[in-house]
């Protein structure tokens, strides 16, 4: 002991500044070990939210579900289903109800008291896993002092009755009952969920990824895992601008501008300008947005055809500039996605390999031949004008201090993968070989990497790419390696054989339009093929898994999220509305809780308007994954063994009290 004290004699002696006495040392000791053998906190994951705001505020509001059913546990026939329902309504949006309530109660302060009385049993509840000091470190200091004496008086003893009553009535009598059961219910809603963990993709499709990002900003406590979608943006700000392309295209196609305009003030009325004088009479069919029903009513025919002719405009601009970056990277072997280069102007057609996959080459029908912009002779290049609206876009992606503030919240909160509690996750795919072994997969450094070592460096050429003391070139490699993390085919973001963007705007035949997943996809349902992959990421334990996201999971034709026997779960449920009739649900919420894990499937969320007047909520279904057959206590978690460490330590440090090695200070 006193060769390792002496050792580590620098690390001791500021140990000892936290804890310059034995008494301190030896409470920290009991606290610690105290606290392994609390039940572990509920870790929620949660995949491709797609810019779905409400559904995902919602989910977390009501701990998917989780509140809903401490309520039913709490007052089971004691109230009414209805009663049940507004009261869950009133914790997961406690302004908006109130302001309903206050116009409908005859007597407000008899209904405040009641209700009061309720929230503190459900509060009582969910905090009963979690140590007092962390129970009151999640309270705000308004109504810190009041929360913590209602949580731990004994109600149900006659002498506390009056005390807790008296409590409750000067709450009422004082004007605070409002603001304290906001405060109230924002403290349920906090303690439901201990941490979050989210595979990436909160980016595109939906209207609200900006207000994702400014929720997240101020939650205690959340990870992410990149995924592509998340990358693209990222790419853009960067200054990739096939990414910028990409992000405004992808933004047209679903009549969704709200993120960029309102979110990121991004000024795309050179777009419009630029569409409308290059494709003012082209009908641009294949560039509609799609839209539902809802969406649709919000745009007059003329807003719509704008539309078109702006995600035409972008995407011819798009298709010039990504064969542009292509051609400076060769290493990349994507050279056969210039298919400008393969359009026959006399034909009409696109002359390009066949997509059978044999040598032929054919000539495939288009839906149409309305190319302005394109030099035949130089089909890539792009236009005096087109270079024009490409430096605009690209200074207001770059100049856009909203848009960089949340980047810098990804890249501080994410990474490409994380083990957490024996669970190995990752946004899409790990790139593997036909037999199943680890692909080697080239990066902007020049050199091959797989597995682990291919992830974790891959999220260093990222950061690169933000990082001011880059060298230059090294800076612009890593800028331009973000279109192939997009769309390469050894892409871990990825793993497809193409992206065949072009090929569904303008070819005919849907052949061309198929794209092949890598081995990754037709092998993650082999169970030795998993475990060989957790082997390598260093991921241990009797229990452990894969979890991830991309592809969204089939419900509706029989598809089991849960696959290798359990060893992988694909949690992206399509909360994505447009994904919501392909997959026949609206996302998946995977609990991991102290007695194992639950897969929470969600039918598709109204909006919060719905949920606050009529007190509807998310329809879920909950399917046992995996129970333990022992409560799993903070000791068992990644958490446990850091605690256990602490704890060592400071019986390193009562040795050095108690041998003289090292002095007590009672002035701290």
């Amino acid at each position: 002991m006193k060769e390792i004290i002496e050792k580590d004699m620098r690390y001791m002696q500021l140990l000892s500044h936290s804890f310059p006495t034995i008494a301190a040392a030896s409470t920290e000791i009991i606290n610690l070990s105290a606290i392994l053998n609390l039940p572990k906190g509920t870790e929620h994951f949660l995949a491709d939210l797609h810019g779905e705001h409400q559904a995902f505020m919602h989910v977390l509001k009501n701990a998917s579900g989780n509140i809903k059913r401490k309520v039913n546990e709490i007052f089971g026939n004691q109230l009414r289903e209805a009663e049940k329902r507004e009261l869950c309504t009133l914790i997961y949006y406690p302004e908006e109800k109130l302001e309903i309530v206050r116009n409908e109660e005859n007597d407000f302060d008899d209904w405040c008291h009641v209700t009061l009385h309720q929230l503190v049993q459900i509060l009582i509840e969910v905090s009963s896993k979690y140590t007092r000091s962390k129970v009151r470190k999640a309270l705000p200091k308004d109504f810190s002092y009041i929360i913590q004496e209602l949580l731990h008086e004994r109600t149900n003893e006659d002498n506390k009755v009056a005390y807790v009553n008296m409590i409750i009535d000067t709450i009422i009598s004082t004007g605070r009952a409002s603001d304290f059961i906001i405060t109230i219910s924002n403290v349920i809603q906090r303690l439901s969920i201990d941490s979050l963990h989210i595979l990436g993709d909160i980016f595109d499709r939906g209207p609200g990824a900006h207000l994702i990002l400014d929720y997240l900003k101020n939650y205690h406590s959340w990870d992410i895992q990149w995924g592509n979608h998340d990358i693209l943006w990222m790419g853009a700000a960067a200054g990739n601008d096939a990414c910028i392309c990409n992000v405004i295209r992808l933004s047209l196609r679903y009549a969704n501008l709200q993120t960029l305009e309102d979110g990121y003030g991004i000024n795309l009325v050179p777009l419009a300008t630029f569409a409308l004088e290059t494709y003012g009479d082209d009908p641009c069919e294949e560039f509609m947005p799609i839209t539902n029903d809802d969406k649709k009513a919000q745009f007059d025919e003329k807003t719509m055809h704008l539309a078109g002719l702006m995600h035409k405009a972008i995407s011819i601009i798009q298709f010039k500039v990504e064969a542009q970056i292509v051609a400076k990277h060769p290493e990349w072997e994507m050279s056969d996605r210039d298919l400008l280069s393969c359009l026959d102007f006399e034909t009409k057609t696109c002359r390009m390999p066949s997509a059978s996959g044999d040598s032929e080459i054919c000539n495939y029908e288009m839906n149409s031949f309305n190319f302005p912009t394109i030099d035949p002779a130089n089909p890539t290049e792009l236009t005096e004008e087109e270079c024009d609206l490409m430096r605009r876009l690209h200074h207001s992606f770059r100049v856009s201090e909203k848009l960089h503030k949340h980047i810098r919240l990804l890249l501080s909160h994410g990474c490409m993968y994380s083990v957490i509690n024996n669970n190995l996750l990752y946004h899409a795919a790990i790139p593997l070989n036909a037999d199943g072994t680890m692909k080697e997969v080239l990066l902007p450094n020049g050199k091959k990497y797989s597995g682990k070592e291919l992830l974790h460096h891959t999220g260093l050429v990222i950061r690169a790419a933000f990082n001011n003391d880059t060298p230059k070139q090294n800076k612009q490699d890593a800028i331009d390696y973000f279109l192939y993390l997009w769309s390469g085919k050894d892409s871990t973001l990825f793993n497809k054989s193409k992206m065949a963007t072009f090929e569904r705007y303008f070819l005919k035949d849907k052949d061309t339009w198929k794209e092949d997943k890598g081995h990754y996809f037709t092998l993650r349902n082999d169970k030795d093929v998993c475990q060989n992959i957790l082997d390598a990421f260093g991921v241990t334990g009797e229990h452990r898994h894969i979890i991830n996201g991309h592809v969204p999971v089939h419900v509706n034709k029989g598809e089991n999220p849960v696959k290798a026997d359990g060893s992988l779960m694909v949690i992206d449920g399509g909360f994505s509305e447009p994904y919501h009739k392909e997959t026949g649900i609206a996302g998946y919420t995977l609990v991991y809780h102290s007695r194992g894990f639950e897969l929470v499937q969600h039918e598709a969320f109204t909006s919060t308007e719905d949920a606050v007047a009529r007190g509807t909520d998310i329809k879920s279904m909950r399917q046992i994954v995996e129970m333990s057959g022992k409560r799993l206590l903070v000791a068992d978690t990644d958490q446990g063994q850091i605690l256990r460490q602490q704890i060592d330590d400071l019986k390193t440090l009562l040795y050095a009290y108690r041998h003289g090695i090292i002095k007590e200070n009672n002035k701290y």
